[in-house]
């Protein structure tokens, strides 16, 4: 690929100017256009030290109307990223639609070893690093996202020069540091590195561009018209329907599964109150510990509870964090989607919320409810929910990847006792709060629930993401039932 480019091609000053003054014209309606639309638009600069990425990029903004727009410099690494999973920061970039970012480095650039040292990838992440990327692309672009990658390059001597000349002028030299002249020294291995990166990550959907960045009028056009064909492009595409049928399922997934799940689960299992009283005394402090341990090994954990209304998550997540120092948890309630939510990918404000290393975050509900109230109530196409359980999958593999401990709970109870406590929560005007019109909704379809719960559970039960199904119609049991299994999964992790 980069041993195919010509980078001896130029272009005049003269025909430079008429050509950019079109383009400029150009760009700045397809960003009107943009916005029209309600496309969410992320431009990826990649390339050699010194090729040009900062000129470029101003370049491109110059044009486009700053309100609509916002560059991010990817490429620093902070102890911030370094403590969640490494698509984590790209999660935080990714724009609401109708704008655009402009990132200066992208996430494929942690894959190469002079550079991925600073990052601390684990040694999943590395294995799965071309999983993890492409996926992630391919999510964004199934859910309207237009993704426009350019790589910019430039010659060994070229890079030379260019360092030579930032070195040597007192305003620019903190520019270049050791890192940039062994980039240099080491340009032929480096370059075999870049040129796998960008094999392994071009796909149809999400192509790279490269870019003769040598003689920058040449470089700076080639740009600008690979940006204003992509933008035309997908404008042109957002008037038709945009459907993108489901994947299969992993061979380790089940399909819809023939008998109810849940159904075979009796939730009437008990514990007696002495019992109870000792076994929630010894897992909270062995919950405590643990936590603690957790903070000094740097693990980080993730707990999802689902269930039916008025299973008792609250009570539940109470007792399990009633000895944990509060410093090193978070608990997230998940209702409906914010509109600063719904105008980005879904799992957008799941990710964003992860756990840093060293710490628990625990979601009362979750970026389940994709293929629960959004697929019961058909708040969301049919194909679109289908598509979910795949991207679900794969989001959680790549939390795992990074050494993060995720364990899905469903607090299960029967219809009878789900009646029972939304009438106590009538009759108590202490607990009024907790009964809602949506709680009466949902109960009306409590078969069409079960089936997509079943389906869910189904689909999304993996070695490393499993489901524990916690009979829950006595709260005390439903309780320690969930403390041993944190408890027992933590300890296993850290052992």
């Amino acid at each position: 690929m980069l041993s195919e480019v010509n980078l001896d091609v130029t272009l005049g000053k003269k025909e430079f100017k008429a050509r950019m003054d079109e383009l400029e014209k150009q760009l700045a309606a397809l960003q009107i256009k943009v916005r029209q639309n309600k496309i969410p638009v992320v431009i990826v600069f990649e390339g050699w030290g010194a090729s040009g990425k900062g000129t470029y990029i101003s370049r491109v903004v110059n044009s486009l109307d700053p309100r609509y727009f916002d560059v991010r410099t990817t490429g620093k690494v902070t102890e911030d990223k370094q403590m969640r999973p490494f698509l984590w920061s790209f999660w935080t970039y990714l724009p609401p639609k109708g704008q655009i970012v402009i990132m200066d480095k992208s996430w494929h650039r942690l894959i190469i070893p002079s550079i991925r040292e600073n990052w601390k990838l684990s040694n999943m992440e590395m294995h799965g690093f071309y999983y993890d990327v492409n996926a992630f692309e391919r999510q964004l672009t199934e859910d309207g996202y237009l993704i426009i990658k350019i790589f910019l390059h430039i010659s060994k001597e070229e890079q030379h020069k260019r360092f030579k000349h930032l070195a040597d002028d007192p305003t620019t030299s903190w520019r270049v540091d050791e890192h940039d002249w062994k980039q240099n020294e080491d340009y032929d291995h480096n370059s075999r590195d870049f040129e796998k990166m960008l094999r392994m990550s071009s796909t149809t959907a999400n192509p790279w561009t490269i870019v003769a960045a040598e003689d920058k009028r040449f470089g700076t056009i080639k740009v600008m018209e690979t940006i204003i064909q992509a933008l035309e492009a997908r404008i042109s595409a957002s008037t038709q329907t945009m459907i993108t049928p489901p994947p299969a399922a992993p061979s380790f997934l089940q399909s819809t599964p023939q008998t109810s799940i849940l159904q075979g689960v009796n939730p009437n299992e008990t514990i007696i109150d002495a019992e109870y009283k000792e076994a929630l005394e010894h897992y909270q402090e062995k919950m405590r510990m643990l936590g603690n341990k957790m903070y000094a090994k740097r693990r980080s954990c993730a707990l999802v509870y689902e269930g039916w209304d008025a299973a008792g998550k609250g009570g539940n997540i109470k007792r399990l964090t009633a000895e944990i120092d509060p410093r090193c948890y978070t608990v997230v309630p998940v209702a409906a989607p914010m509109p600063s939510e719904i105008s980005r990918h879904y799992l957008w404000r799941f990710m964003v919320k992860m756990p840093k290393d060293g710490h628990l975050t625990i979601f009362d509900r979750s970026w389940y409810g994709r293929v629960l109230v959004e697929r019961v109530d058909e708040l969301t196409p049919t194909h679109v929910w289908e598509r979910a359980y795949n991207e679900i999958n794969e989001m959680e593999s790549h939390l795992v990847g990074h050494g993060m401990i995720l364990l899905k709970f469903w607090l299960h109870i029967d219809k009878d006792e789900q009646l029972r406590r939304f009438e106590d929560r009538q009759n108590d005007p202490s607990k009024h709060h907790k009964i809602t019109d949506d709680d009466w909704h949902n109960r009306s379809k409590w078969d069409h629930y079960e089936t997509a719960a079943d389906d869910m559970i189904s689909r999304t039960h993996t070695p490393h993401a499993p489901w524990i199904i916690v009979e829950s119609n006595n709260k005390k049991y439903a309780r320690i039932k969930t403390l041993q299994t944190v408890t027992d999964a933590l300890d296993d992790a850290m052992r």
